[in-house]
């Protein structure tokens, strides 16, 4: 049976426009300059910078009469009159207008070589037999990319067999791993670090540290990782500098031969989004320029539209033109109000967290930083913690002091004796600037790192200075130790 019902319901809906925003407001400053050259490419009704057909002027109002009238006589003479042959000038003559003494210049085309790439261009200067550099190839290929062979040769025996149709010994493959073992540069082909090391001190000139290191590594290596410095001056019967002089000559080694290579991937430059400087003791914060790119409304397409909104008699093509003319107008318009928002939004956030965090960024001390969340700053502007969130990711700022990631300045807070709340940041700063003075012969341990911070006025436990040490990529006390 039909029924005819009244209910009322509250529904919450995002507009094209609002996403738009939202998807621009979390680029950083790259990805912004390349959405920006798609979008151009993809919307013919949107130009960067001004539309060129708005700057027209009258030129009867700026030439001088004198000029106009010089202007116009040259215009009525006729030179042909006056060259003849042996006047013409070369170039005409010429295919092109270049002048002999142009350098016509080509940027070059890079090429970057990858790191296997070069191991098989090396291979290749061998001259081995085709099945021999067929196995030492698909070796080659085994290999990752920091230059260690993980992979058993029992296991690559069996993939050449099953995969490939090649069948082999261990023994054969033993000898072209020999081979790679030779190539550039020093350790690749390594299959675990110990052999990687040995690999490159052998390379070197038969010093006594060299061969005391080698000794370490092929007879006491376990010892040597768990840093039993003792112990192995007790088992090699050396004295302190002499174990010294070989440790030193280990630490010159590379563990990631493959990632020493000029071949290895690019590195990507940072861009800040934000410029801080100080002026008299004041924050002054811009955006970068690629953040506030000016764009405009093609006069073009506004013209069209404004031809197709004044014709009375319209077929089905004109419709159509005007309709997508329109929309091309209107997609334009709400990316340029959108880039527009974009910056209010970033420069408004990034003001609220100056103010909350002003006298860090005018001393540059990090123990000055104050604990702060992004419902802080969402609270403060008066914006969702989400808005927040895609302004503070992936975003840099250049300061006086250097240049930071935003999220950065964002730290959870701790009590600390006075009963004060302090910034995890600042516990960092302590904890790390400790380590740092701490006495290398006899490193401080979690727990004394703990009483430590406990007579300055932090009291954490030894399980939250281990977390934090871990944050700051800090090691435990046994592998900090040195001689």
């Amino acid at each position: 049976m039909l029924k005819q019902t009244l209910a009322q319901k509250l529904q919450q809906k995002l507009s094209p426009q609002q996403i738009q925003l939202m998807k621009l407001v979390q680029l950083p400053t790259q990805s912004l300059e390349a959405r920006i050259k798609q979008e151009i490419e993809e919307n013919p009704a949107l130009l960067e910078g001004r539309d060129k057909s708005e700057d027209t002027f009258d030129s009867d109002v700026t030439t001088d009469t004198d000029e106009r009238e010089v202007r116009d006589s040259l215009e009525e003479v006729n030179w042909d009159d006056y060259l003849g042959d042996e006047d013409t000038p070369d170039y005409r003559t010429k295919s092109n207008n270049y002048s002999s003494d142009d350098e016509l210049y080509e940027a070059p085309v890079v090429v970057n070589e990858s790191f296997h790439e070069s191991l098989v261009s090396q291979l290749n200067l061998y001259g081995l037999k085709d099945e021999d550099l067929a196995l030492a190839t698909y070796l080659v290929g085994a290999i990752d990319d920091d230059g260690i062979l993980r992979r058993s040769l029992e296991d690559i025996v069996d993939d050449l067999a099953f995969s490939q149709g090649v069948f082999t010994e261990v023994a054969h493959l033993e000898k072209m791993l020999g081979v790679i073992q030779e190539l550039d540069p020093p350790g690749v082909g390594g299959r675990d670090l110990r052999e990687c090391l040995m690999l490159q001190l052998e390379r070197k000139n038969g010093s006594t540290k060299v061969e005391l290191a080698l000794t370490i590594l092929d007879s006491y290596f376990d010892a040597f990782v768990k840093r039993h410095y003792q112990k192995l001056m007790d088992r090699l019967g050396v004295d302190e500098d002499m174990l010294k002089g070989a440790i030193e000559e280990i630490g010159r080694l590379n563990p990631k031969p493959g990632g020493s290579s000029n071949l290895s991937r690019p590195t990507e430059n940072i861009i800040p989004d934000y410029n801080l400087q100080i002026v008299e003791g004041e924050l002054e914060l811009s955006l970068n320029g690629k953040n506030a790119p000016e764009l405009s409304l093609s006069r073009q397409y506004r013209d069209m539209l404004e031809h197709y909104k004044a014709s009375k008699q319209k077929n089905k093509a004109e419709k159509e033109a005007a309709l997508f003319v329109k929309q091309k107008l209107d997609s334009a318009k709400w990316f340029i109000d959108a880039i527009v928002q974009r910056q209010q939004t970033l420069m408004l956030t990034m003001q609220a967290i100056l103010e909350y965090q002003k006298e860090y960024f005018i001393t540059g001390d990090e123990t000055k930083i104050r604990p702060m969340i992004l419902k802080d700053i969402a609270e403060e502007i008066e914006m969702d913690i989400s808005t927040v969130s895609r302004v503070a990711s992936n975003k840099y700022i250049q300061t006086p002091y250097g240049t930071f990631l935003i999220k950065e300045f964002f730290s959870e807070s701790m009590t600390n004796a006075d009963g004060e709340e302090v910034s995890t940041r600042e516990i960092k700063k302590i904890l790390e600037d400790t380590v740092a003075e701490e006495n290398k012969r006899k490193p401080l341990t979690d727990d004394a790192l703990a009483a430590i911070l406990k007579e300055k006025g932090y009291p954490i436990a030894r399980r939250t200075v281990a977390k934090y040490r871990e944050q700051l990529d800090i090691p435990v006390a046994r592998m900090r130790k040195q001689l």
